[in-house]
């Protein structure tokens, strides 16, 4: 690895746990992160020089503190400035910081920061800006090229955010076992959404979106190191793991999509299922079933199965029975309803969607299926009907070329092959 290559991931790596304790000492995100950026240009100049510090969270928690300190001094005209030297010789100090921040304040701080960036107030499109620019630490270009806007608009969403959790006065105390668990949640929820940005996007997006998928692991890996035994931030982790394993394979050269059952599965990536079946045997072993892990047992199924007429639906189809219990929603009945006609066929399946009619009237993936289901049993017309439906609504030119394929079967009398 090179210099400038390791530098950066030990920047990566300590940038949630610095900023969070910046924030804690100054109870701004503003400052925070450009206390955090001074360290960051200190780092670049020392550590090729010394050597990586012991803790570089510590240290550039230390010299991000100092700088953001004498940067206020010097607008304030309080006092004169130190000597450079004597801000960036922080040996012992860092000794200090290093010991004073252990694992329980590095949790807390970054659990603290996380929470933050997906405060109540803020709308989803939001939390996920401000969590990928403050912990993250993407560039707006970057961000805004994954959301595909303009960077000025992008600029202009975060700093909104960042003006809203000002204005609400954000506790910044250590939070106690119930407001930990509850911020658990709202922080693996903004985790999952920043994954399904990535995951959603189209073979034309991947360059720009794909990278969110990663962003999203890193996260839960890093929520994890913090809560390694707490069995839904398993399973969140070892869906994401699976759901990306798949990544080469979803789509084809020209950018269509390519259905589950007709994904090529030696490009499926083994270490990504290995890990995530792993994380989900472990979690499962807890027996406290979430919505996370029955989602990633779901996937696990999907993992296991050499060839798609290995897939056990039945078990699929059982488990997404008990999702519909534990985390009730349209969706769940819908994803049931394929794993149902993969078992009693599509009339079953058709029956299990009637009553979703209503409320996923604007859901492409609702007409997609219904119209492939429709098409299996042979009324042409009102897969048709469906299938334009869908068209209307797609959110991909992947997933409109999709259904374009379904109605050119439609035009030719090709048989169907299965639920779209």
């Amino acid at each position: 690895m090179s210099e400038l290559a390791w530098i950066d991931a030990a920047l990566t790596a300590a940038r949630p746990q610095a900023v969070g304790a910046l924030l804690r000492y100054f109870r701004d995100l503003d400052t925070a992160e450009e206390a955090f950026q001074d360290a960051c240009l200190r780092a670049l100049k020392k550590w090729p020089v010394n050597g990586p510090p012991r803790d570089p969270a510590a240290w550039l928690i230390m010299v991000g503190r100092n700088a953001a300190i004498d940067a206020t001094r010097r607008a304030k005209r309080l006092t004169a400035l130190p000597d450079e030297d004597q801000l960036s010789d922080l040996e012992d100090a860092e000794t200090a910081a290093a010991e004073n921040l252990d694992g329980s304040h590095y949790r807390d701080d970054v659990l603290r920061l996380l929470f933050i960036c997906c405060h109540p107030e803020l709308p989803a499109t939001q939390q996920i800006a401000l969590a990928l620019r403050i912990v993250s630490g993407l560039s707006v270009r970057q961000i805004a090229r994954a959301f595909l806007v303009g960077e000025s608009a992008m600029e202009q969403r975060i700093t909104r955010a960042k003006a809203k959790i000002a204005r609400a006065g954000v506790a910044f105390e250590t939070p106690g076992p119930v407001e930990r668990s509850e911020r658990l949640a709202a922080v693996a929820a903004m985790i999952y959404l920043v994954f399904n940005e990535g995951y959603s996007a189209g073979a034309a997006e991947a360059a720009a979106r794909g990278s969110l998928c990663e962003e999203a692991i890193r996260l839960a890996r890093l929520l994890l190191r913090m809560f390694q035994t707490e069995p839904e931030i398993m399973g969140l982790t070892a869906l994401m793991l699976l759901q990306h394993s798949r990544a080469r394979a979803r789509f084809d050269a020209e950018g269509a999509i390519v259905l589950l059952d007709q994904q090529d599965r030696s490009l499926w990536n083994r270490d990504l299922i290995s890990e995530g079946l792993a994380l989900i045997d472990k979690a499962m072993r807890h027996r406290r079933p979430g919505p996370y892990q029955i989602q990633a047992a779901i996937a696990a199924m999907h993992a296991r199965a050499a060839r798609p007429e290995d897939t056990d639906w039945a078990g699929i189809d059982r488990l997404y029975a008990v999702l519909e219990v534990i985390d009730p929603s349209p969706v769940v009945t819908l994803n049931r309803a394929v794993a149902t006609s993969k078992v009693a066929g599509p009339q079953a399946a058709l029956a299990l969607m009637e009553p979703l009619g209503e409320r996923l009237s604007g859901y492409f993936h609702y007409h997609g299926a219904r119209g492939a289901f429709l098409l299996q049993l042979g009324r042409a017309g009102e897969a048709r009907e469906a299938f334009s439906r869908a068209i209307a609504l797609a959110n991909t030119p992947a997933e409109a070329a999709h259904i374009r394929e379904h109605l050119d079967r439609l035009s030719d009398g090709t048989p169907a092959s299965g639920a779209g």
